[in-house]
């Protein structure tokens, strides 16, 4: 299947409106006030953000560093199986969560 760039824009685009509706939930929860509520927004956003690429840009350089041995070809997939699975952990216990609170 190959994706057209639009797809992949409005793929990207319904993940990150799901993201923020999390996101947006979660704030209405708290009784903040709304003094600089959007100045706290942003930079909690840009604070994520940051963490973001510092963590992929440190899983990156572990993996291109790891893909030059010779050890990747015999763990790559079962290490992709674990974080899958460990990912589908994660999303459970979180909706779960979610839907028991």
């Amino acid at each position: 299947m190959v994706w057209s760039s639009t797809e992949y824009e409005n793929f990207y685009f319904n993940i990150w409106l799901f993201h923020g509706f999390g996101l947006a939930a979660k704030i209405i929860e708290f009784e903040i006030d709304s003094n600089g509520l959007l100045t706290n927004l942003i930079a909690f956003n840009i604070g994520v953000e940051i963490g973001q690429l510092l963590a992929l840009s440190t899983i990156l350089i572990l993996i291109s560093y790891w893909r030059k041995k010779s050890s990747f070809l015999t763990y790559a997939y079962s290490t992709n199986v674990l974080l899958m699975t460990l990912g589908f952990m994660l999303a459970g216990y979180q909706l779960f969560g979610y839907f028991n609170s």
